[in-house]
């Protein structure tokens, strides 16, 4: 660790942002949380952490936050998948990503570690799950946070190959572990425990505990080479099988039901038609249901190699969140 050990960390009041300052203050480096001046920074109470308040989409703002740091962990995106516009997730997802690129050479970073997402690498099947060496030929999910994080992640490592950016690129799968208090991915689990009906899709995904993905991150920082991409992924699980799992781990007895294929793209038709005439945001459209349908499955092997990461089982990633939303009276 140099002397100079400060990061920034945009994004720094987010489910996964809050857990990185959390474990970069643990390891003993100095963190400055870039946040916007209205954020809710509840996941950051009682922190050590140097606050700076401004825009992720200024530059002016992304460069004065980012000089004086030796790191930059750029965690910062809009990741749902319905009610934002294809414009609100360029200029955040792409354009920003632009501005941090910017600033991290404009002030001699030594290393930008870059959260993408493994949806920038086409999936694969449970026998062959996706890897690093996959293509990408995701537009046809219509999904703007899909499709801009990996044109982002394009742009990063164009920098990296023209300018020397000293960027690494971790793509996390399906993210899950305590501390969401805005829940984002929880809202899988919380669906699971607060219905007794459970209708699950044919799809499935790869899991990851937040805190594995911590790791990697600061594992990154140290990495000798640049432009590497490396997945995160955890256990290949099918929607039925995890919902499986967890009503086993919080000892519940549930009712599961299949919903065809066909019928969630109906559903997704008529949502997306209410959108188009209504200008009305509707969570179940074409993008939300094609994804429930995907076999969305990783191989973490590399980030295991070159990383160290060893994936926390999902069933100890259910109970940590489980036993989370209890304590905190979210179930």
């Amino acid at each position: 660790m140099s002397n100079n050990n400060k990061v920034l960390v945009t994004g720094a009041n987010g489910f996964l942002g809050s857990h990185i300052v959390r474990s970069l203050l643990q390891q003993g480096y100095t963190v400055r949380a870039l946040v916007r001046p209205n954020a809710n920074i509840k996941n950051l109470a009682g922190l050590a952490v140097d606050f700076f308040y401004g825009q992720i989409d200024k530059p002016g703002d992304v460069s004065k936050a980012v000089e004086g740091c030796t790191y930059v962990v750029h965690a910062a995106s809009i990741t749902s998948q319905f009610g934002i516009t294809y414009e609100q997730y360029e200029q955040i997802n792409i354009t920003a990503t632009r501005y941090v690129a910017e600033a991290c050479l404009e002030h001699g970073i030594q290393k930008l570690v870059f959260i993408s997402t493994a949806g920038a690498f086409n999936p694969g099947k449970k026998s062959d799950p996706g890897t690093e060496l996959n293509g990408f030929t995701m537009f046809q999910s219509g999904s703007g946070y899909i499709i801009t994080k990996y044109l982002a992640q394009q742009y990063i490592l164009e920098q990296v190959e023209r300018n020397k950016l000293p960027a690494v690129i971790i793509n996390p799968a399906f993210i899950l572990g305590p501390d969401d208090w805005q829940p984002s991915s929880g809202q899988l689990v919380l669906y699971g425990l607060r219905k007794k009906l459970l209708l699950y899709p044919p799809g499935g995904k790869s899991f990851v505990h937040v805190q594995d993905v911590c790791k990697a991150v600061i594992n990154s920082l140290s990495l000798p080479q640049h432009g590497g991409c490396y997945l995160l992924a955890g256990d290949n699980l099918s929607y039925k099988e995890f919902f499986r799992l967890l009503t086993d781990t919080a000892g519940h007895k549930k009712l599961l039901l299949p919903v065809p294929g066909f019928a969630l793209s109906v559903a997704g038709n008529i949502g997306s038609l209410i959108q188009t005439l209504f200008r009305r945001p509707m969570t179940f459209n074409r993008t939300m249901t094609f994804l429930m349908k995907l076999d969305n499955y990783y191989s973490g092997k590399k980030s295991e190699r070159q990383l160290g990461i060893q994936y926390t089982p999902t069933r100890r990633i259910l109970q940590d969140t489980i036993r989370w939303y209890q304590e905190n009276g979210l179930i």
